[in-house]
């Protein structure tokens, strides 16, 4: 299979990681939504949507959204449950991380990371950021003080979902020893089989 992807971008870590933790090999297209790329007809071709990242299958079909790709390649392994609730779960913190995660700290640390947004970096919207992002901080706190991962005893593609834009919040600004259960389960997914980090292309 085939990635396409930004090395630096959280939701294009998500599916490199679980390839690594499942031990797929894939091949890595670095493919950049900063210089046009994901904007040209070849690529709208691909994804009409004109975001990474991009999965292309072995038989030339497509993917795209991360948290889609990472459910169509945890089929049938630890990282999906078949329980009709406990799959509820994991989707249930899919849709947080998209909705009341992603929106605040992965934006927050995208307009303090890239110089080309720095005009973007209002003190207003920082602040809104900021507080969003603590307010979701603090709900994943809750559940991981009675659970080691976010659906309960064992790591899924929810956790790997809300570890990418996590694990470096604090390049937002974002202080995560005010969160001492988050901490330690960022701790327990690097700790788990197969992980590798966000630099790592494939």
């Amino acid at each position: 299979m085939k990635l396409y992807g930004m090395t630096d971008s959280g939701n294009c870590y998500k599916p490199r990681l679980l390839f690594a933790k499942l031990g797929i090999p894939f091949e890595h297209v670095e493919t950049s939504s900063r210089d046009g790329t994901t904007r040209k007809p070849d690529f709208l071709a691909m994804n009409p949507n004109g975001k990474v990242p991009l999965l292309e299958l072995d038989d030339g079909r497509f993917i795209w959204e991360s948290n889609a790709i990472l459910l169509y390649l945890a089929e049938g392994t630890r990282f999906l449950p078949d329980d009709p609730y406990e799959r509820a779960l994991v989707h249930q913190w899919l849709f947080f991380e998209q909705y009341s995660h992603e929106p605040y700290v992965a934006v927050r640390r995208a307009l303090s990371r890239y110089p080309e947004r720095a005009a973007q970096a209002t003190p207003e919207r920082m602040a809104a950021a900021l507080e969003g992002g603590n307010r979701a901080l603090g709900v994943m706190e809750r559940q991981l003080s009675q659970t080691p991962f976010l659906t309960g005893e064992g790591l899924t593609v929810a956790d790997i979902a809300l570890y990418a834009y996590t694990h470096d919040a604090q390049i937002g600004g974002f202080d995560l020893p005010r969160f001492p259960a988050v901490s330690a389960w960022l701790a327990r997914v690097a700790q788990d089989s197969g992980h590798v980090p966000m630099d790592s292309a494939g």
